[in-house]
C-alpha cells in the first residue's frame, strides 16, 4: 500500500512538473521549468544514467538558440497538450524511469530478461504487398485476440513493462481493439508502425481523446522510390495521413527500412526536411533484413553503403548541424544499447500466431502466449540462451545474431530446440543464416575500423562459443 501511494504521489508530481513545462513552452520561455524537471529526473533515475546524460540536457536547457533547444521548443508549441503530457507521463516516467527500474528487479528474482518493450502483431491482415516485407506473405490469416493482449499488458506491467508497440500486418486494421487498450492502461505509452492508409479523422479523435497512443508511418522515400516498393499511390496516401496528423496536433514518426537502393535518398536534405515540414518529430532507420525463403539479398547493403549509413544517421541528430528529427538506427546504434536488444534485453515479438520470438527478424520460438504466461515465455530456453550469449560481439557494430555473427544464431536455435514460427513457409536458420555470411564477412573489416576508431581503448573479439547455451542448463 504505501509503495503504490508513493508512487501515485511521484506520479503526481511529475505531472505537474510536466504541467507547468508545457505551459511556459507554449509561451516561449521554459528553460527553467526544463532545469527543474531534469532534476526530477535524476533525482526520480539515479545513477541509471551516466552523468554526462544530465550534463548535456542541462546545456541545451540553457542554450535556447540551440538546435535541440528548438526541437523541443517545435514539439511543445505544435503538439497537443494532452497528448504530450501524458505521453512523456507513460512513456518517460512509467516505462524510462519506475517500469526500468522494477524490470530490474525482476531480472534478479527470476533470472531471465524482462524487455523495456513487446512488440506485438494483433494482425496478419495487410491491405499492402511491400517487397522485404516478411508480413506481406503471411496473408490474412491469423489475429491476437484483444483479451490476449490484454493479457500480455497486464502482465507486463506487473514485471515493469509499460510500453508496448503493436507491428503486423498492418495494425490499424484492429484499430478498435487498440484504442480499447488504451483506454483500459492509462498508465502505458503505446505505438504502432502502420503504412498509415486507413488514419482519417475519427482515428485521430481517438488519439487525442487517449493520449497515450501515436504512430510511425513506412515511408521508402520519395514517390517513385516508396511506390516502388510499397505500391503504387502508397506515396500520396501516406503524405495526407501525415498532414491529417499534423493539422490535428499529433505527433508522429516514421519508420524506413533503408537497402541497397534508396539508402542515399532516405537520409538526403530534401527527403528529411519534407518530412520535417509535415510534422515528422522522429524517424526509425531499420537495415533490411533477408528474412523469407524468397528474400532478395541484393537489397543487402554493401560495407560502404552502410558507413555512409552510420555516419549520416549520426550527422542527421548531432548536436550541431544535420536535421532537428531524432533519428534512431536500428542495426548501427548498438554501441548505445550494449549490443543485440533481442531475446528480452530491450525488446521481444509476439507475432498473430502468439508465438514469443526474441525479435521482429527472427522467426523462432519455443514458447506461445496463448497458453503460457509472459514470464514463462522469457524464460523460454532460446530466450534464457540469448541472455547468456549477450553480446554477442564485443564489436556493438556487429550486434545481431543472424546478420553479423550468422553462426551464432544457428547454434542458438539447434541447441534450444526452438521451432521456426514462419507463418508461411518455414525457414531453417541455416537457410537463414546463410544469406549473411557473405555480408557478415564483408562488414566485419569496416566494423572493426568503425570501432577501432570511436573505441580506441576496447578490445575487439568475436565470441560465438560464448553465445550457445544448453537448454536444460539454462532452464536450471
Amino acid at each position: 500500500m504505501a509503495k503504490n501511494l508513493a508512487h501515485i504521489a511521484e506520479r503526481k508530481a511529475f505531472g505537474m512538473a510536466l504541467n507547468s513545462l508545457i505551459e511556459k513552452g507554449r509561451k516561449g520561455d521554459f528553460a527553467a521549468e526544463a532545469l527543474a524537471l531534469i532534476d526530477k529526473i535524476e533525482k526520480i533515475l539515479g545513477n541509471s544514467w551516466q552523468s554526462s546524460s544530465y550534463e548535456m540536457l542541462r546545456n541545451i536547457a540553457h542554450s535556447p538558440d540551440s538546435k535541440w533547444a528548438r526541437y523541443a521548443n517545435r514539439i511543445v508549441k505544435e503538439v497537443d497538450p494532452h497528448i504530450l503530457k501524458t505521453f512523456l507521463l507513460n512513456a518517460g516516467y512509467e516505462a524510462g524511469f519506475r517500469g526500468y527500474k522494477t524490470s530490474l528487479e525482476m531480472e534478479e528474482k527470476y533470472g531471465c530478461n524482462i524487455p523495456w518493450i513487446i512488440l506485438m502483431d494483433p494482425t496478419t491482415a495487410c491491405n499492402m504487398h511491400c517487397t522485404g516485407c516478411w508480413a506481406a506473405e503471411y496473408g490474412n490469416k491469423l489475429n491476437l485476440s484483444y483479451e490476449v493482449m490484454d493479457k500480455v499488458i497486464t502482465q507486463g506491467k506487473e514485471l515493469g513493462i509499460y510500453a508496448y508497440l503493436f507491428t503486423g500486418g498492418e495494425p490499424l486494421v484492429r484499430k478498435d481493439d487498440i484504442i480499447r487498450l488504451c483506454e483500459k492502461h492509462k498508465d502505458v505509452a503505446f505505438h504502432a508502425f502502420t503504412n498509415g492508409t486507413l488514419i482519417d479523422q475519427k482515428f485521430c479523435d481517438d488519439l487525442l481523446r487517449v493520449g497515450n497512443f501515436f504512430v510511425s508511418v513506412s515511408i521508402e522515400g520519395f514517390e517513385e522510390s516508396n511506390d516502388g516498393r510499397r505500391g503504387r499511390g502508397h506515396y500520396q496516401k501516406a503524405l495526407a495521413a501525415m498532414d491529417l496528423m499534423h493539422s490535428n496536433h499529433i505527433p508522429f514518426g516514421v519508420s524506413i527500412c533503408y537497402t541497397s537502393k534508396n539508402y542515399l535518398t532516405v537520409t538526403s536534405d530534401d527527403f528529411l526536411d519534407m518530412l520535417i515540414d509535415k510534422g515528422c518529430v522522429f524517424a526509425w532507420y531499420f537495415h533490411y533484413m533477408p528474412v523469407g525463403v524468397n528474400a532478395d539479398t541484393s537489397l543487402l547493403l554493401d560495407p560502404e553503403q552502410r558507413k555512409y549509413m552510420y555516419d549520416k544517421v549520426r550527422e542527421i541528430r548531432g548536436l550541431d548541424g544535420g536535421k532537428e528529427l531524432f533519428a534512431i538506427d536500428f542495426q548501427n546504434d548498438g554501441e548505445f544499447v550494449h549490443g543485440c536488444v533481442a531475446g528480452g534485453e530491450r525488446y521481444c515479438h509476439i507475432n498473430a500466431n502468439g508465438d514469443v520470438e526474441p525479435c521482429v527478424f527472427i522467426h523462432y520460438s519455443g514458447a506461445n502466449i496463448k497458453d503460457q504466461s509472459l514470464l514463462d515465455c522469457l524464460r523460454q530456453p532460446l530466450f534464457l540462451a540469448y541472455k547468456q550469449g549477450q553480446p554477442f560481439n564485443d564489436n556493438m557494430l556487429r550486434p545481431c545474431p543472424m546478420l553479423e555473427n550468422p553462426e551464432i544464431l544457428q547454434k542458438l536455435v539447434k541447441e534450444t530446440g526452438a521451432r521456426s514460427t514462419d507463418l508461411e513457409a518455414p525457414e531453417t536458420a541455416e537457410h537463414l543464416c546463410g544469406k549473411c555470411v557473405e555480408y557478415a564477412r564483408e562488414w566485419a573489416p569496416m566494423a572493426d575500423k568503425l570501432w577501432a576508431e570511436s573505441h580506441p581503448e576496447s578490445h575487439v573479439e568475436n565470441r560465438p562459443e560464448n553465445a550457445s547455451a544448453d537448454a536444460s542448463d539454462s532452464q536450471a
